[in-house]
């Protein structure tokens, strides 16, 4: 492996490298930097989420800035504001020791008047969000006209998220002369259609191969019953007392339902999602990069840009409706050469999807079993033992109240002493577990009770035109209704209008709920649809007629 040295940059940012301990570049700066330096030709460059992707492409832009224009010489593109934000403080970071380099996050939730200050006094690097980039450009306060950088990170995250106008509009204010750099952790068609459609010839390079999941992270599951969804949680977190982990899922609500619920069961934990403003954001994620939170409960589109190295665990409550969201989910953990796990929590109609998931990072998933009351107790109880015999005994500020406390507890001898010291931290888990069920389901009881035939089939007038994806579907479905715990079968999106699946048991209700129904001004109609038929039975009247034919 080389080093920074030998990529050909400067002996300041050189300098800031190494004060922030880089010592050697990942394999995706190893490949990235010198064809961003070398060449002028577009660049399509795959990596996983935490391999040093902002490093990439920073560094050589940070190196051939001209610093006799005023104008912004490069714009990146990044999902989120906290992403945004992100990279900006890392640029900052890497060109601590060069003069006159300014950078600006433009991105919506803060004053637009003060980035426009901040553009007027002129501006290098802008990395923006896609929606308030294109607000500064009909302004006419963001001019993209002299750029010569334009980089899309998490290409496949902002098309995820139906920035696709927004991404169009920009790259349509820029001169044909610059050089697109693109960076994704997955490909899916939409990022390679963006890709043929606005670069050029683009080079192609690659660490690792395109949507395989990190090497360092091991992929689990649990088959459990929907109900017991969120009591398998529980029992997963508190087989791993130093757990440090993100909580998916899918939606908002049930996001501020699953953080509330572990709150009030005294977890240590807290919610990440859209509804939250900046500061309430901000507050949340100090606490959990300063580790007084052990758990983060978030949506995928809200964790987006967060920069936690030291992740022990992802749990997926509920699998992503895109396959190609589990590699951002899992990449979270297992960074800086550090091991990982991914936990998939799955009802047996989802075992489907995960199969398609591990043919989409080539790995396959562990089964596990939903671990006992006693084998957590036992787990916890050790784990408390550890930490009383590894604690750092301050003696200096104790010392004055040892004698009143030796004096208390003179009347008992050492064991009876470490009996109660054990009851008083761990009464609540031995009462809590006593007795407690299995949670693991029978695959086979379970594939019965959730057939094809437990579900009623809908149409809905909400489609791809609509800029409806399945999360966006789901989280509708679930507002009406009021629940979120509700069995949510198949769901098909075409571009004028969908289908969804739900638990039979629910029929008359969702009917009743979306009477009447406005969405954006229009009313919305829902109503029970014929479900498609097999495969097989199709073949099999088609040559029934073949015969007939001959």
């Amino acid at each position: 492996m080389s080093s920074f040295k030998d990529l050909g940059l400067s002996q300041d940012i050189i300098k800031a490298l190494n004060k922030l301990g880089y010592e050697k570049p990942t394999p995706i700066q190893e490949k990235a930097i010198p064809q961003i330096f070398n060449s002028k030709k577009d660049l399509k460059a795959f990596a996983q989420t935490g391999t040093g992707k902002t490093a990439a492409f920073s560094l050589p832009i940070l190196d051939q800035l001209d610093f006799k224009t005023k104008d912004p010489q490069a714009i990146i593109l990044s999902p989120t504001r906290e992403l945004a934000i992100q990279i900006a403080k890392n640029i900052n970071e890497f060109a601590e020791s060069m003069d006159h380099v300014n950078v600006l996050a433009v991105y919506g939730g803060s004053n637009i008047e003060d980035q426009i200050k901040r553009l007027r006094k002129g501006v290098q690097i802008v990395v923006g969000t896609p929606g308030r980039t294109v607000d500064l450009i009909k302004r006419k306060r963001l001019n993209l006209q002299n750029i010569k950088w334009l980089v899309l990170d998490e290409a496949d995250e902002m098309l995820n998220m139906g920035f696709k106008e927004e991404i169009d509009k920009i790259l349509e204010a820029t001169p044909d002369s610059k050089q697109t750099l693109l960076f994704s952790a997955t490909f899916p068609r939409e990022v390679e259609a963006i890709a043929k459609h606005y670069m050029n010839q683009p080079v192609e390079i690659s660490a690792g191969k395109k949507n395989i999941g990190a090497e360092n992270v091991s992929h689990e599951y649990y088959m459990v019953s929907d109900r017991n969804r969120y009591a398998s949680l529980k029992r997963i977190a508190d087989i791993n007392p130093d757990i440090y982990g993100i909580v998916f899922c899918r939606t908002r609500r049930e996001t501020k339902d699953v953080a509330t619920n572990l709150i009030t069961d005294g977890y240590n934990a807290d919610a990440l999602h859209g509804d939250l403003s900046q500061a309430q954001r901000d507050i949340v994620m100090q606490k959990f990069r300063s580790k007084h939170l052990q758990i983060l409960v978030a949506t995928d589109v809200a964790a987006r840009g967060l920069d936690v190295t030291d992740l022990t665990h992802i749990i997926n409550y509920k699998l992503p409706d895109q396959i190609e969201s589990y590699t951002h989910r899992s990449g979270r953990t297992g960074r800086a050469g550090k091991k990982g796990i991914s936990i998939a929590i799955i009802t047996n109609k989802e075992k489907r999807t995960l199969q398609s998931i591990e043919r989409n990072i080539n790995k396959k998933f562990e089964q596990k079993k939903i671990p006992s009351g006693k084998a957590i107790c036992e787990k916890q109880l050790y784990s408390l033992i550890d930490k009383v015999h590894d604690i750092e005994i301050n003696e200096k500020e104790i010392n004055d109240f040892l004698p009143d406390v030796y004096k208390k507890l003179e009347d008992f001898d050492r064991e009876e002493l470490i009996k109660r010291f054990v009851s008083l931290e761990f009464n609540q888990f031995l009462s809590y577990y006593e007795n407690a069920n299995d949670l693991n389901v029978d695959d086979s009881r379970q594939r019965s009770r959730l057939s094809d035939d437990s579900f009623t089939r809908f149409y809905i007038n909400l489609g791809k035109i609509d800029k409806v994806n399945a999360a966006h579907l789901i989280g509708l479905i679930n507002e009406k209704l009021g629940k979120n715990n509700i069995e949510i079968g198949k769901i098909e999106l075409l571009n004028n209008f969908s289908f969804f699946e739900i638990d039979k048991n629910y029929t008359d209700e969702t009917l009743e709920t979306f009477k009447n129904f406005k969405h954006k001004g229009r009313k919305i109609f829902v109503e029970i649809a014929e479900k498609p038929k097999s495969r097989s039975k199709f073949k099999g009247k088609r040559k029934k007629r073949r015969s007939k034919r001959y």
